[in-house]
């Protein structure tokens, strides 16, 4: 084969992979519709919700997605992602319910231990409030198992106890897409459509659909200091230390989340084919690279989801 031909053929097989992948997410959230009375669907604004979004429109079509739009807001996201979220919401007319973490605070169902604590991992408390409130069954998340060793031991359909809470041994078999989706009163399930998928499989969609991403998601100059290992963004609410050097630099995000915790790496990738290639060469894991409060043992992934958190 010539250079064109293998060309050709590699893009044809990337459509296949992805078909299949999206097929696979399109019968998920039409199974959660199917099987629960008060589902929603987990939305940040983020790559892996939009990715969501667009599988639900194609599942549903535009204006007839079954279920409402839930953020936790924590009150220090990006401001260019909650606009954003805010945009495509309206754009779909779905109905967006946002929950603040701020206002679990003046319930005093949330106590920092610091005002510079990070709000990231209070999301629990306040998830679960809106899960009372809205007695909502089924709630439909964007993780993927590429992302995180205990995410990686997720099922797709994953059972929640009464307290909210996951029981990693205590997970029901998933067999040739059968799902045991029965529970009892005050129970509910967490579902993640595209556990299969990879970061790359992410932005291989993103670009093939072209999907509309918030800016930060790409090459930008930015204000960061270097610490631990990892880029800093300098904010109001992540000031540089003393002795701290503040440098400008071309960056983007891997990932989006609380500005207390989310780093972005060097990049000049302008576009999601950019990102694709950039992705091929990466070695560490979007989080690995990028989450802050990841790197401590006591904030540990698998100690949040069985406390309730996404």
């Amino acid at each position: 084969m010539n250079a064109r031909v293998d060309t050709a053929v590699l893009s044809q097989l990337s459509n296949r992979h992805l078909d299949a992948l999206e097929e696979e997410t399109i019968f998920i959230l039409r199974e959660v519709a199917a099987a629960f009375e008060r589902p929603a669907l987990l939305f940040s604004g983020g790559k892996d919700s939009l990715v969501m979004l667009r599988c639900a429109e194609k599942a549903f079509g535009a204006g007839r997605i079954p279920y409402p739009l839930l953020m936790i807001d924590t009150g220090h996201n990006f401001p260019e992602v909650t606009d954003f979220r805010d945009f495509r919401a309206l754009e779909l007319g779905a109905e967006l319910i946002v929950r603040n973490v701020e206002d679990s605070m003046a319930r005093g169902t949330v106590r920092l231990a610091h005002a510079g604590e990070s709000r990231n991992v209070h999301q629990s408390v306040t998830l679960l409030e809106a899960i009372e409130e809205f007695r909502f069954d089924a709630l439909i998340g964007g993780a993927r198992r590429d992302e995180e060793k205990a995410r990686a031991k997720e099922r797709i359909f994953s059972h929640r106890d009464g307290f909210g809470q996951w029981q990693p041994k205590a997970q029901r078999p998933e067999l040739w897409t059968l799902f045991n989706t029965r529970i009892a009163p005050g129970e509910h399930f967490r579902v993640f459509p595209i556990s299969n998928w990879t970061e790359l499989d992410v932005w291989q969609y993103i670009d093939r659909e072209g999907i509309a991403l918030p800016s930060l998601y790409y090459s930008h100059p930015r204000e960061v200091v270097e610490r631990k290992g990892l880029l800093v963004p300098v904010t109001p609410l992540t000031p540089p230390k003393d002795g701290e050097q503040v440098v400008q630099r071309e960056v983007r995000f891997r990932t989006v989340g609380d500005i207390t915790c989310t780093c972005p790496v060097e990049s000049r990738a302008a576009t999601a084919a950019d990102i694709v290639v950039e992705t091929l060469a990466a070695d560490v894991s979007e989080r690995g690279a990028t989450r802050m409060d990841d790197k401590t043992s006591e904030a540990s992934m698998e100690k949040r989801k069985k406390d309730g958190y996404f």
